[in-house]
C-alpha cells in the first residue's frame, strides 16, 4: 500500500473498505492517507486507519481524508500497559450512528474501570509522546551507526524511504524503532537476553522500554519464507522505546549489543 496503485488495482465490485496501518507493523512503511483517500472517495469506499503507533498526537487521519481513525488505546493513549481497549473515532454523523447502534446493541463497551484509566492516561498523551519521540531519535541515530546494527527502520530518520511522506503527513514519528542485526537468530536471541532495562515483551506504547524478535514472537504465526519476503529476517528486531533517561536506554543496547 506504500504505491497508492497497488491499491486501486486491489479495489474489486465487492469492495467496501479500505484498511490501512501506517506506519506498519513492524517494518514501519508510510502509505499515503490523502491519496488513498482520495481513491476511496471515487469509488465510495470507507477508509479506514489504524492510527495506533503515532497515536492522535502525531497523525490525525480523519484531516487527511479518512473516514475512520482506529486505536487500540492499550498502546499510547492508556500508555501505562493496565488496560485493554480500542477506539473507532470519525467526523461521519451516518457511520458515527451506524457504529453507536451496534455498540449499543452487542455490548462492545469497556468497563468503567478500563474507561477511567484511559481518561487517565490521555491527560499525559502529549507529554509522553514527546519523550517517546526523544528518546527514539537518540537511539535511533546510536543503532544507525553501530557496526553490529545492519540497517535501522524508523521514519524520523533521512535514511528511511518514505522519510518525506511522513514529514508531510504525520506532525512527528513516535516511539517505535525496528532494526536488523548482523549476524544469526541465535545472535538476535542472545542480544534479547542480555537487555536489563528493555524488557521482552510483544506490546508497545507503554511508559516502559520494550523490545521483541518478531520471526519467534509477534510473527511467528506466518511462515519464515513469507517473512523474509517481505523483509523480516531472523535477525529483525522491534523495540518500544519509553520514557527512561536515553542513557540508560542506549548504555543498556550498547552492552548487550
Amino acid at each position: 500500500a506504500t504505491d497508492t496503485k497497488n491499491v486501486e488495482n486491489a479495489i474489486k465490485n465487492n469492495t467496501k473498505m479500505i484498511w490501512l496501518e501506517t506506519p506498519t507493523n513492524p517494518l514501519l512503511k508510510v502509505c499515503d492517507i490523502a491519496k488513498i483517500a482520495k481513491i476511496a472517495e471515487k469509488r465510495g469506499l470507507i477508509l479506514v486507519v489504524d492510527n495506533t503507533f503515532l497515536s492522535p498526537y502525531f497523525q490525525k487521519p480523519l484531516d487527511l481524508g479518512a473516514s475512520i481513525s482506529l486505536h487500540s488505546t492499550t498502546k499510547y493513549i492508556g500508555g501505562h500497559s493496565d488496560t485493554l481497549g480500542g477506539a473507532v473515532v470519525t467526523n461521519s454523523t451516518k457511520l458515527y450512528e451506524k457504529i453507536q447502534f451496534y455498540q449499543n446493541s452487542i455490548g462492545a463497551v469497556l468497563s468503567p474501570f478500563d474507561s477511567y484509566l484511559n481518561m487517565r492516561g490521555l491527560k499525559s498523551l502529549a507529554l509522553r509522546m514527546e519523550r517517546h519521540q526523544q528518546n527514539a531519535f537518540a537511539v535511533a541515530k546510536f543503532l544507525e551507526k553501530y557496526p553490529k546494527v545492519k540497517r535501522v527502520f524508523y521514519a524520523g530518520l533521512p535514511s528511511h524511504p518514505q522519510h518525506k511522506l511522513a514529514k508531510k503527513q504525520q506532525s512527528g514519528f513516535g516511539g517505535v524503532i525496528s532494526f536488523e542485526l548482523h549476524g544469526t537468530q541465535k545472535g538476535a536471541e542472545k542480544f534479547l537476553s542480555k537487555l536489563r532495562v528493555f524488557s521482552i515483551a510483544e506490546s508497545l506504547g507503554g511508559v516502559e522500554s520494550l523490545a521483541e524478535l518478531p520471526c519467534v514472537m509477534t510473527h511467528a504465526s506466518i511462515s519464515r519464507e513469507e517473512r523474509h519476503s517481505i523483509g523480516i529476517s531472523d535477525t529483525f528486531i522491534r523495540i518500544s522505546v519509553g520514557v527512561e533517561a536515553v542513557e540508560d536506554l542506549i548504555s543498556d543496547l550498547k552492552q548487550a549489543l
